[in-house]
């Protein structure tokens, strides 16, 4: 039976920060990390922007954003030095005022503590806080992040963002998962393309991408369909299979993502 309104999944957005990942110095790892772990919870990350080191640049994305998605994530920006200045443009777009917190101070001295080290200075702006945000727990590196309304303000250091987006991991709002079938088959994307669009056109509640292998045109075609009703998304990939054997191509129809997948 075929959902004439299929259930609809929470929706997450991302800012990128940092002028590192526009001048490609750093090539960002994040986006992909959280594209996945989202998606394993139900949620739909429906937008990513990466912007430079600016407050201004920084405050429009974010506020922006938190409007469109349920959630908001930000990687960046939150460490000792001058440029780290995520803090306080989030202070600015929510207008608060953004200080050094006693919670977090008191964070990152038992963590230097434990290593023989004091916090100084420079580590003190790992503190500061927009007014109103709690922080969120970070078991790499010891300073925290901090979440305001719906924006989850992480490191940009790949394996601190982890860590912290794992610590939010109970209070995340889930939504229903996909159910995934690959099909996949040694074909010229061209030679199948009118029939997939008239597919997904006559098949509500089905979402249908086609990915060519890295050989190039000619070479493994792996059509995934995707949908949050079991029954749409078995349908779907049979309706490929047919695609590819009306070509003369005998296709192999596994379940979950195929072996295009990067």
């Amino acid at each position: 039976m075929i959902t004439e309104n299929p259930p609809q999944r929470p929706t997450a957005a991302m800012v990128a920060i940092g002028d590192e990942l526009l001048n490609g110095r750093t090539r960002d790892a994040n986006i992909h990390h959280l594209g996945g772990w989202l998606d394993k919870r139900g949620i739909d990350l429906i937008e990513v922007r990466i912007v430079p080191d600016v407050e201004d640049r920084i405050v429009d994305a974010v506020n922006a954003l938190r409007d469109r998605a349920d959630t908001v994530f930000t990687t960046g920006g939150i460490g000792p030095t001058h440029d780290d200045i995520t803090a306080d443009a989030i202070g600015v777009a929510f207008g608060v005022e953004t200080t050094e917190r006693d919670d977090a101070l008191e964070v990152l001295r038992e963590w230097y503590a434990a290593k023989g080290e004091e916090v100084t200075d420079r580590r003190r702006r790992m503190a500061r806080v927009p007014e109103g945000a709690r922080l969120i727990p970070n078991s790499v590196s010891g300073a925290p992040g901090f979440a305001i309304g719906n924006v989850h303000v992480l490191a940009g250091v790949p394996a601190i963002f982890q860590a912290m987006l794992d610590a939010l991991d109970e209070e995340i709002v889930r939504g229903p998962t996909y159910t995934i079938y690959t099909v996949i088959g040694t074909s010229k994307e061209s030679l199948i393309a009118d029939g997939l669009l008239s597919l997904e056109a006559a098949l509500k509640g089905v979402k249908i991408g086609s990915y060519p292998g890295k050989a190039g045109s000619g070479g493994p075609l792996a059509i995934v369909c995707k949908s949050l009703e079991p029954s749409i998304a078995k349908q779907a990939a049979e309706a490929v299979c047919g695609l590819f054997r009306a070509i003369g191509v005998e296709p192999e129809l596994v379940e979950g993502f195929g072996a295009n997948r990067d």
